[in-house]
């Protein structure tokens, strides 16, 4: 695959290492590590008790290089309708995969706003030449929002404790960035002088399984002085003007189900009380329909195009390839990775080791054949299929691996992260944008996304402040 001719990636942090050696000399049992985790109640309904023994670790140059990155990339993805389509959200959103109805609603919402604000999480891996962006969900259903309380817990071990302290290490109040942007994105009907009424919405069929991590929300937003309602959209009535859940007249739609949900035109139905009376005014939506757009695979598969980099400043070139995995749309044709117009299927036919093919628009690995775990009748006709529809092929980012505590507290064991590193509005939020890292890990070098359905566990992070560098 294409060398990007950017900046040299930024070195890896030292911390993980020195943390380890010093758990060896404490002899410190991997299982007290996690103990506290796992007795949280607010944690455990998400993770149950897969957790790792160890946070990861960011020094403060990863930590600035990766949110430069994401937010730059943010700001390009919802630039492009202005960018390639003339301004044509609609359009946009069917090139991206999207259906007409589902076109429809979020050129609706889109029409009737301000910019975005952004909100997101990546799934990154960490190549040899740095950290490499596959997927970055724009939407405010981000699963990781309690992984500050993985910190606190995992604190109350003193050996991590006063490995922190010694450091001068800092961990991200990730649910607490998120209120900040609710506040902010939804400043018409959020009133500060009183406790807002936030519905946490789902779909009717996620609901019946959702509906125990809403109710962690629901307790979290009671903590900032904020009520919220878990409900889903066959929940909300609309009376005298105003949509009621549960009897309360609501404030804010705090949206958890996706647009890919709205398949039908009676599921479009059902969402458009909503739809209108945020189009009117009458309630706030975080996050609105049309961010999805933005999140949307084949949104970076625009972006990793080499047709459409006319489009974009050397700058914006050079964040693009040295951050973005070759992506492109399944079509009969398009650019290698040197550039070269080549026959796709022929193409990916021959690389198939190194390829992976992916939905635009499902989500939690759904519907991703990796090329390498398939036989080639079954990659050929993965291919075949997805052909001229809603579907990117993807280069393959083989993680390095990253030594964590071995699970019988003898020596280590080699895992391979994905890093969920949340992005928020610096002007918001302070700082960069980093709004916290949530990271999962699995022991196989070839899973195809290493996820929570995947069986992966969990691992909280840390990371070196600007003032720790400096009195270094």
């Amino acid at each position: 695959m294409k060398q990007s001719l950017s900046s040299p990636s930024v070195p890896r942090s030292g911390l993980g290492t020195e943390y380890l050696d010093l758990l060896s000399q404490r002899k410190t049992n991997p299982v007290e590590l996690t103990r506290h985790a796992v007795a949280d109640e607010l944690v455990t309904v998400a993770y149950k008790d897969r957790f790792l023994a160890s946070p990861v670790f960011l020094s403060a140059q990863e930590r600035r290089s990766v949110a430069s990155d994401l937010y730059q990339i943010y700001r390009l993805l919802t630039q492009l309708p202005g960018r390639l389509f003339g301004g044509d959200t609609e359009a946009f959103a069917r090139a991206v995969g999207m259906t007409e109805i589902q076109a429809d609603i979020v050129q609706r919402a889109a029409a009737a706003s301000q910019p975005l604000l952004p909100l997101a999480r990546s799934d990154l891996y960490r190549g040899a030449d740095g950290f490499k962006l596959l997927e970055l969900n724009i939407t405010s259903a981000l699963g990781g929002f309690e992984n500050a309380g993985i910190n606190q817990a995992m604190l109350m071990h003193p050996v991590l404790a006063d490995f922190i302290e010694e450091h001068g290490l800092a961990h991200a109040d990730t649910f607490g960035g998120i209120i900040k942007m609710l506040y902010a994105e939804c400043a018409a009907h959020m009133d500060r002088t009183r406790r807002p009424v936030v519905a946490l919405v789902d779909w009717p069929e996620s609901f019946k399984s959702y509906e125990p991590r809403l109710n962690v929300m629901a307790a979290l937003f009671d903590a900032a002085g904020i009520d919220a309602i878990p409900c889903h959209v066959g929940q909300i009535t609309d009376h005298d003007g105003h949509l009621e859940v549960e009897g309360r007249s609501v404030d804010v739609l705090y949206r958890f189900f996706l647009v890919e949900e709205i398949e039908t035109a009676a599921d479009a139905e059902s969402v458009e009380p909503l739809l209108r009376a945020f189009e009117e005014g009458r309630v706030g939506m975080f996050s609105r329909f049309d961010s999805e757009l933005y999140g949307n695979k084949g949104a970076l598969a625009m972006l990793s195009d080499d047709h459409n980099h006319s489009a974009f400043t050397v700058d914006e070139k050079a964040c693009i390839d040295r951050f973005l995995p070759w992506t492109r749309h399944v079509r009969s044709t398009a650019t290698d990775p040197v550039g070269e117009e080549v026959d796709l299927v022929k193409y990916a036919v021959a690389h198939q080791e190194d390829l992976i093919l992916k939905p635009t628009l499902l989500h939690g690995g759904s519907g991703i054949v990796p090329g390498w775990i398939v036989s080639p009748e079954e990659w050929l006709a993965s291919l075949t299929e997805a052909m001229d529809g809603p579907y990117v092929v993807q280069e393959r980012i083989r993680p390095l691996p990253e030594l964590f505590p071995a699970d019988d507290g003898v020596g280590t064991q080699q895992l391979f992260l994905n890093w969920g590193v949340f992005l928020t509005d610096p002007q918001v939020t302070g700082m960069d944008g980093y709004n916290g890292c949530l990271v999962r890990g699995s022991t196989n070098p070839n899973v195809g996304v290493v996820s929570m359905t995947g069986g992966a566990r969990v691992a909280c992070s840390f990371y070196e402040t600007d003032s720790t560098t400096a009195s270094a």
